[in-house]
């Protein structure tokens, strides 16, 4: 099942986006949590840039 998603996102529109995580500290309680999102590749320097 995993290689026909996988194949699936291979094709068309979906070579665009990339994932991507980002460790930010919460400032509650000062530990850290991981942020993801899936962007389209020119939007990742935007993603990382921003608090």
């Amino acid at each position: 099942m995993a290689k026909k998603v996988v194949a699936t996102l291979q094709k068309g529109e979906s070579k665009n986006y990339t994932k991507v995580i980002k460790m930010v500290k919460s400032e509650k309680s000062g530990s850290y949590a991981f942020r993801e999102e899936m962007v389209t590749k020119d939007k990742v320097n935007d993603f990382f840039s921003k608090k």
